[in-house]
């Protein structure tokens, strides 16, 4: 299983030279293997996807975690939707109010965009999903309700042995005193336990959240803590905030390795970024 980072940036594209290493694009990943493509997310950084390399069949499957326009922005300049040829499925979590076509046709549509989602030339199949259990190619997946505003599913991805959690927009400490302790009541735990790889909301410093709790993100620290609680090998954190330039994110990464004694392998989540599951 290969993943491949496409968008790291939370709310809204930035660009400049002061962006430059961890990337101004939001949330996209990749994920590849036996010739089966997933795309979890179309933010803006669904134009960076290498969508023909190493596919082998007219079908991709696009994950999408929620419908904030930072998840889905991409998805009309994702040149396959145009393809007449291409077979594209989009998983995206049920609403109680909404189909998942009405919804993305609220985007897709004029005046926010020219084209109609019912005129895209590709074949294209929509699927609702929320705590369920589904496989797509070689690949079984897990996808569950967490803690945002409106609508919103993370996803556990499993290939052979080996594990990817998505979880790029949680607020897992949203209550009275943070995260539970009790790991049972902890929103997201169960998709993220020993994952070999954990992408994870980490938007805010501890400063920075006391003053937005509740708008859906988690602070660094937190991101750490709760990978911890997970038991998972590696945590990339993700999501990082518009107004964050790559110097004060170095700044706020080095602030949490001070403070923790996290025994497990966490980083910053970067434009380009390559993973080969195994290692």
């Amino acid at each position: 299983m290969k993943i491949n980072i496409r968008g790291v940036r939370g709310s809204i594209p930035t660009s400049g030279p002061e962006v430059k290493h961890y990337g101004g694009n939001t949330s996209c990943a990749e994920v590849t293997a036996e010739g089966w493509k997933l795309v979890l997310d179309g933010g803006s950084g669904i134009r960076n996807l290498k969508w023909a390399e190493g596919l082998e069949q007219k079908r991709i499957d696009i994950l999408l975690t929620h419908l904030h326009m930072d998840h889905i922005q991409g998805l009309g300049f994702f040149s396959p939707l145009f393809d007449p040829a291409m077979e594209i499925h989009i998983w995206g979590p049920s609403s109680s109010t909404h189909t998942l076509h009405e919804r993305l046709s609220l985007y897709l549509s004029p005046p926010l965009f020219p084209v109609h989602i019912r005129d895209l030339p590709c074949k294209l199949k929509l699927h609702e999903i929320g705590n369920s259990k589904f496989e797509i190619g070689p690949f079984k997946i897990r996808s569950g309700y967490i803690i945002h505003p409106g609508p919103t599913v993370g996803y556990r991805i499993n290939h052979d042995s080996f594990v990817f959690t998505y979880i790029p927009d949680h607020e897992p400490a949203l209550g009275v005193s943070g995260i539970l302790k009790d790991r049972r009541w902890v929103s997201g735990i169960d998709l993220a336990t020993e994952a070999d790889v954990l992408l994870h909301d980490a938007q805010y410093s501890p400063e920075e959240y006391s003053i937005k709790t509740g708008w859906g993100h988690s602070s660094m620290d937190d991101a750490v803590l709760f990978a911890s609680m997970a038991e998972v090998k590696r945590l990339l954190m993700a999501h990082h905030d518009p107004a964050h330039s790559d110097e004060i994110l170095d700044h706020m990464l080095l602030e949490v390795k001070e403070r923790s004694n996290a025994s497990f392998s966490y980083e910053l989540a970067a434009e380009g970024m390559e993973i080969l599951l195994p290692a």
